[in-house]
């Protein structure tokens, strides 16, 4: 986490409380981000950079740790910076280097003290974890995985029970591609810094106390890099719009996440990057439905179709196939044609399950009503109660 988040509030980019559920987060930035999604908006800059500033936000409060120390470290500068002074997060202020009117003093320097001297770290861990300051060598020299990004698409029904391939266009933070992430101009190296040894802090005394902060001459980062990249201005990373092709396997459901390892926030130094994962969204059928593996589909049938029986022909993922309804057969049945359902993950497909539904005609010739009215008389003579045992009778 870096100091400029302190001075933003993620809560209030996404709409929500402080106090809002996991799912609440994940709700309103999936809102926020497909109504400003570049794809939707091309050409408008203020929808893009509200499109970054909420999936930023997102990728803080979305991750239960990044949250926890967003939410302890705002509540401790809003305290006022623990005592008389105004404290800031950057070490500078009214108060002078250290926030305070005497002299120059560095909360990050008291807590990053505990953990040098062989403390647990306490805040410490926390103020490090934020400033990537005190907490000792490792918190700010190592290299941080890149974060985890996620996005949506909108699948047809079809597309999604057979599957797909997909491109996704993103803006994220990637590897610059210039010095492909060093942030060194090409044909150069960022070299250990001799100050620090590489450990990205020093330490000095100040009466009984020992205090550790980062090295000002690499910043605590633990190397120097003496010609930067121009492109990304040595941070190794640029913001981009990158589209990337994503293949979804058969059978998805509606709200599944599919993960794609390492496509994700770059990571800082060289570090891994964050993994990406896709929220699909499959949209209606006009024909088919859906039940686990299997697929649904209601026939329309005649009442002779259904008392002399027939063979009808109805539509799969793959092709027609012929299904046979007994002569008979009572309306709302449901008839089972094996196979011929949504792929299934470890081979095989579910079945098609098809509802055969009586359609009555709204108006009649006279020839098929004067055929229709024998019918019935002659049902009645064969002794057909279609009410025979119902409801008392």
């Amino acid at each position: 986490m870096n100091r400029e988040w302190l001075e933003k509030d993620f809560y209030k980019e996404l709409g929500i409380s402080s106090s809002a559920s996991q799912d609440d987060i994940k709700k309103a930035y999936r809102k926020l981000a497909r109504d400003n999604h570049p794809d939707k908006n091309p050409g408008d800059t203020k929808a893009e950079e509200r499109f970054k500033a909420v999936s930023e936000a997102h990728a803080v409060l979305s991750d239960p740790a990044k949250r926890k120390e967003y939410d302890e470290a705002r509540r401790l500068f809003a305290s006022g910076g623990f005592g008389r002074g105004g404290f800031s997060p950057g070490g500078s202020g009214a108060y002078g280097p250290g926030g305070f009117a005497t002299g120059e003093f560095n909360l990050g320097d008291i807590f990053g003290g505990a953990a040098a001297a062989g403390g647990d770290g306490g805040l410490g861990d926390l103020l490090g974890g934020l400033f990537n300051r005190g907490g000792g060598a490792r918190a700010s020299s190592r290299p941080r995985r890149g974060s985890d990004v996620e996005t949506e698409t909108t699948l047809g029904f079809r597309e999604a029970a057979q599957g797909v391939t997909v491109p996704l266009r993103m803006t994220s933070p990637s590897p610059c591609t210039t010095c492909h992430g060093s942030g060194a101009k090409p044909g150069t190296s960022p070299r250990v810094c001799p100050h620090c040894n590489g450990t990205g802090v020093v330490s000095r005394n100040q009466g009984a106390f020992g205090f550790s902060e980062p090295c000002d001459d690499c910043r605590g980062t633990g190397s120097i890099i003496d010609d930067p990249c121009s492109d990304c201005r040595g941070t190794g990373i640029q913001n981009r719009t990158r589209t990337i092709t994503v293949r979804i396997p058969p059978g998805v459901r509606d709200g599944q996440r599919i993960r794609l390892a390492g496509q994700g926030e770059a990571g800082l130094r060289g570090a891994p990057a964050g993994d990406l994962f896709v929220t699909v969204h499959v949209s209606q059928d006009k024909v088919f439905g859906r039940n686990g593996d299997d697929l649904t589909l209601v026939l329309p049938v005649s009442y002779t179709e259904l008392v002399l029986g027939t063979t009808v022909s109805v539509p799969t993922l793959e092709g027609r196939v012929g299904v046979k309804v007994p002569p008979g057969t009572a309306d709302g049945r449901t008839l089972r044609v094996r196979g011929r359902g949504v792929p299934k993950r470890g081979g095989g497909a579910g079945d098609l399950l098809v509802t055969v539904k009586v359609a009555v005609p709204q108006k009649l010739d006279d020839n098929a009503t004067e055929a229709l009215r024998r019918y019935a008389e002659a049902e009645k003579t064969s002794g057909f109660d279609p009410r025979a045992g119902w409801a008392g009778a």
